[in-house]
């Protein structure tokens, strides 16, 4: 049986039924927070829940001091097993898109980009066929917006690199759509991972989109980048989960 726990107008979960009647014997979780499953018609506290467990619930440390809400984990099993699917990630991209379209416009500007289109345009049609003109004055084109095109790479690359180390875990595209980057145990991932899990993609586009497309069929939904990066895309905000300072590496719920 799933469990899912409320606290502070927030739904976290599911949790496994073993996991929580740990947590509550060893005071992670407080007697009094409200908890659903399943066929259950509102939500109870965990004491009504499970009152064999709230007899053995941890007592506080310091039976004076005011009492606090323990934290929940951060990730789960089940948290875990709830990646993104391949057309969620896609529309999260197609908003990345969107929002770096007006800075990399803008830079693109600044550098002149009208003015060398309209060459290439003028070189096209003087070339009347010849493919030898055209392709001299390609290559003009792209030897005057190379800079534009070099920092438009390294603007979309920090963006989405900073944006899922950060508390975020994810970019606004991803924020939007509900989902979050994490490590294979479900942790936030460091600003060098996020960097060299975007500049994995460029594999990806090297071999025709096909790692982008191996969303669709991997066991985990990770794509040839979440492959080189050791990196999960996983359904809910990072906000909706919270991390556990005092989690011990000896239980897997914990270990994030």
């Amino acid at each position: 049986m799933e469990i899912w726990i409320g606290r502070d107008g927030e739904r976290h979960g599911p949790y496994k039924e073993e996991d929580v009647r740990q947590w509550m014997r060893n005071g992670q979780v407080s007697v009094k927070d409200l908890a659903w499953y399943e066929g259950l018609a509102d939500w109870q506290p965990l004491s009504v829940l499970f009152p064999d467990e709230a007899v053995h619930a941890a007592a506080p440390a310091n039976p004076y001091a005011a009492p606090s809400a323990p934290l929940l984990p951060q990730t789960t099993t089940a948290a875990l097993e709830d990646q993104a699917g391949f057309w969620k990630r896609v529309a999260a991209y197609i908003l990345d898109a969107i929002i770096l379209y007006i800075p990399q416009l803008i830079i693109q500007k600044a550098f002149g980009v009208d003015a060398a289109q309209a060459a290439l345009k003028e070189a096209a049609v003087n070339a009347a066929g010849n493919m030898q003109l055209v392709l001299a004055a390609q290559e003009r084109f792209y030897a005057a917006m190379w800079p534009a095109i070099l920092l438009s790479f390294v603007v979309g690359w920090l963006y989405f690199a900073l944006c899922e180390s950060s508390a975020w875990q994810g970019t606004l595209g991803k924020l939007a759509l509900g989902i979050r980057v994490t490590d294979l145990e479900g942790r936030r991932i460091s600003f060098p991972r996020a960097l060299g899990r975007y500049a994995a993609k460029l594999l990806s586009f090297i071999i025709m989109g096909v790692g982008f497309l191996m969303v669709a069929w991997t066991r985990r939904k990770q794509g040839l980048h979440d492959m080189v990066a050791d990196t999960l895309v996983l359904n809910g905000r990072a906000s909706e989960f919270k991390s556990n300072p005092a989690a011990s590496g000896k239980n897997n719920s914990f270990s994030a």
